[in-house]
């Protein structure tokens, strides 16, 4: 609970834990993206199907959904025995594939960073958390090392570059940042995986999408006149005056209160 003297005003605390306590329960995982990476057990198909659902996640939710099962049927459901066993025969059925600016291109080159990855990493936590030194406040570092660690290939193609944000190119990073929400934060509620254990709830940065950021200025939680990572952490640092520990958790309330319609 925000202290006496704090300048977000009591009633906003209250507004927000009803949202997370209405939205942060199962029933809100099936109309979700994070309802793909729900379909698995195996944590390294969770980390696969939960990355390319996060970075899939613009449009209609139904049409991420739906493409985001087209791609896992491709891999026959087992996702990481698919990217570190398959050959390039295998690939065929991903020729076709398209989500608005995300084509086939980008998809087999995301296949070829897994294999290569998975090949000699048990967990994609690895990638993010590598980057983080001993009390970084925020994963600022991480999404900045994953972004250049990602790319670091002859293979990558120039195109794909737009598919993965990075905070240098002063990007809110939204869909990473739901991605590492997913992974990194723990509670008892159902939705979020909690399955990383190297990157604190603490240093997860909010996304800011449509919803998120018209509720947040709305409510004075951002000031900021554009949307960019200076405007992720603005967010981010006003929500941890409500609660330092896991202050992402409010991405439910926000993105909730959007829905609903609240800033409209």
């Amino acid at each position: 609970m925000p202290s006496a003297d704090s300048p977000v005003p009591s009633y906003i605390f209250d507004l927000l834990e009803e949202k997370v306590a209405q939205y942060n329960k199962p029933d809100f995982i099936p109309f979700d993206p994070i309802s793909i990476p729900h379909r698995f057990s195996v944590k390294q198909d969770i980390e696969i199907m939960g990355f390319w659902a996060a970075i899939l996640a613009w449009g209609q939710r139904k049409t991420i959904i739906n493409k985001c099962i087209e791609l896992a049927s491709f891999m026959d459901n087992a996702p990481y025995d698919f990217v570190k066993n398959h050959t390039d025969s295998d690939l065929k059925p991903f020729l076709n594939f398209k989500h608005r600016t995300f084509n086939a291109t980008d998809t087999l080159y995301f296949l070829h960073f897994f294999q290569n990855y998975y090949n000699s990493h048990d967990s994609l936590e690895y990638a993010f958390s590598s980057h983080l030194a001993n009390g970084t406040e925020t994963i600022e570092n991480a999404l900045i090392g994953f972004h250049d660690q990602f790319s670091d290939s002859e293979n990558f193609p120039a195109r794909t570059k737009k598919h993965i944000a990075t905070p240098v190119r002063k990007s809110s990073c939204k869909r990473l940042n739901m991605f590492l929400r997913w992974m990194v934060r723990k509670d008892d509620k159902g939705v979020d995986f909690g399955i990383w254990n190297n990157i604190s709830p603490s240093q997860l940065v909010c996304p800011c999408d449509v919803h998120v950021d018209r509720v947040s200025r709305l409510l004075g939680l951002i000031k900021r006149p554009v949307t960019d990572w200076q405007t992720a952490l603005e967010l981010t640092a006003s929500l941890k005056l409500l609660d330092s520990t896991d202050p992402v958790k409010y991405d439910f309330a926000l993105f909730g209160l959007g829905i609903e319609g609240f800033a409209k």
